[in-house]
């Protein structure tokens, strides 16, 4: 705690500072002023919590302090030492915020009880202060969750039939008293262009964040809507537009050259028609969903989507589910021709489609998690594996495109093998029980050590629980995931620990480490030594 003393006579100043207990008092340092100009510029560059005035001064005095102290908000107590014993000067003490106004000569006991009383009131509304500071950070972090709430909300009413009442909050924040209609279109982060997928790692909330900031910039700039994430789906950001309807055009073209400036990437959106607001917005949101949902993946278009006819029922012209039968003899026969085999005539057939949208794609997702979750159910029956409480992932929508962002179907036939391969190798099937697939763990670890790689990854990759993977694991390979994954990557740092060009930060990063203490904790777990001795050696 600091203290300002502002007194024209040095002598008073001095008096000041030999009567009191200043440690006892926890003041650390002392400032001096001699007049209230002085006193002023050094309120400018210090911030004391207690200034200690006379009221008697050249130039400004006392008052002036005060009053100036007041009207620029300072909040230090005050507490006035002065020979006059004048009602003016004390009512205008008391006017401008002193604490106590004490009389000369100094009473040691009273300025020590005046200071006491000041150190108490400061902290009292510091407290509050930090207080008031604390719940406007959470408030201004909820905020934005809330809308994005309120505003999902009204699209899942307008979809239920009920009569839409918007919030008096969304009013008020945003001037919606008097529009007419309104226009949806859906910005879709479900299938990601291959490069956008790797500069963000998997983080989809970032990605969303990113994405919301620059098109509530654009936005606001335009006075024309509002973007948030639409709460009842993991990959939309809504864009509602309420003013400037005729021009979305204009205003895609304007994000759409902001996302590309700050992520290098190009998204896919979905536009549908103008309709009454607030009650017509599920019937725009159906609508910018459908023309999203029955886009053709395997041809180079534009990245807008429009759907005139509204949202409609779509036809699936190929399953999976048919070829299950074919898929499960293939892994059970446990050889790997059989599986490719099986995967080429499914292929065969997508190959023959003239378009495959979105929601076919979407389908047989489903439909290849369902056949997946129901073979391992069997295997867990038979007490061959232990069954997860989660479904595995399946195909990853944005796993199966390729650079320009269309479907991949050779993408799909990896996917595909991979996955039928690895039930085949957890059965055991056609006589192959000497195969182990924690040695296929292993190797998944080999070659992606420079990433960050989980239980719940690997668990989700080879479709086994992550109890069973660290039972199995350890039994067969001699240590725990983790202590193989950190071997490995410790053997890669030793490489790169030659060239005395790389930091250690750098090379913590290269080899799977984003913090370098933690790396250099777990280097010297296996070497017995730190990076940096390493090196020297």
């Amino acid at each position: 705690m600091n203290i300002l003393i502002v007194d024209d006579e040095q002598h008073v100043r001095e008096a000041i500072k030999l009567l009191i207990d200043w440690e006892q008092l926890g003041i650390h340092q002392i400032f001096e002023a001699d007049n209230g100009d002085s006193a002023i510029e050094l309120l400018g560059k210090i911030q004391p919590e207690i200034v200690i005035t006379d009221m008697r001064m050249p130039n400004r005095d006392g008052v002036e302090l005060l009053a100036w102290m007041k009207e620029h908000g300072r909040k230090s107590k005050s507490i006035v030492i002065s020979g006059y014993d004048d009602f003016h000067l004390v009512r205008s003490s008391m006017k401008y915020g002193g604490q106590d106004y004490l009389l000369k000569p100094i009473d040691p006991e009273q300025l020590t009880e005046a200071l006491q009383k000041a150190k108490l009131s400061w902290e009292q509304e510091d407290q509050a202060r930090r207080l008031d500071q604390q719940r406007s950070i959470e408030i201004n972090q909820i905020k934005p969750v809330y809308r994005d709430k309120l505003f999902s909300t009204m699209i899942s009413e307008a979809g239920s039939g009920v009569q839409v009442t918007v919030p008096a909050v969304l009013k008020e924040e945003f001037g919606l008293e008097n529009v007419e209609q309104c226009q949806v279109i859906i910005l879709s982060t479900g299938m990601l262009e291959p490069q956008i997928s790797r500069k963000f790692n998997g983080n989809r909330d970032l990605l969303s964040f990113c994405l919301i900031n620059v098109c509530n910039e654009i936005l606001k700039q335009k006075n024309s809507g509002f973007a948030f994430r639409h709460w009842n789906s993991d990959h939309e950001i809504i864009i509602l537009l309420w003013h400037r309807l005729t021009e979305w055009e204009a205003l895609l073209a304007l994000i759409t050259e902001g996302i590309l400036n700050s992520i290098h990437g190009k998204f896919h959106y979905g536009v549908g028609q103008a309709q009454p607001f607030p009650n017509g917005l599920f019937l725009s949101y159906q609508a910018a969903r459908s023309a999203l949902k029955q886009r053709n993946l395997l041809a180079e278009s534009s990245y807008i989507h429009r759907s005139e006819q509204g949202f409609t029922t779509g036809v699936y012209s190929l399953s999976i589910a048919s070829y299950e039968e074919r898929f499960r003899l293939a892994v059970w026969s446990g050889k790997e021709k059989d599986i490719e085999t099986a995967v080429e005539s499914f292929l065969d057939a997508a190959r023959d489609l003239p378009a495959i949208s979105q929601e076919q794609v979407e389908l047989w997702r489903f439909e290849y998690e369902s056949m997946l979750s129901r073979w391992r159910q069997d295997l867990a029956a038979k007490q061959e594996v232990q069954a997860s409480s989660e479904p595995p992932p399946g195909l990853p929508l944005f796993l199966l495109l390729d650079e320009q962002g269309r479907l991949s179907l050779e993408l799909c036939r990896r996917e595909l093998i991979n996955g039928l391969t690895v039930f085949a190798a957890l059965t055991g099937a056609g006589g192959n029980k000497e195969h182990s697939i924690m040695r296929d763990i292993a190797k998944y670890m080999e070659q992606h050590y420079n990433r960050e790689v989980t239980l719940q990854d690997i668990s989700e990759r080879f479709y086994l629980s992550r109890e069973y993977i660290s039972r199995r694991f350890k039994q067969e390979m001699g240590e725990n995931v983790f202590d193989y994954l950190g071997r490995i990557r410790v053997e890669k740092a030793k490489l790169l620990l030659q060239n005395p060009n790389l930091k250690i930060a750098q090379i913590a990063e290269m080899v799977g480490y984003d913090d370098d203490k933690y790396f250099s904790k777990v280097f010297k777990k296996f070497e017995g030594q730190s990076p940096n001795q390493y090196r020297k050696l």
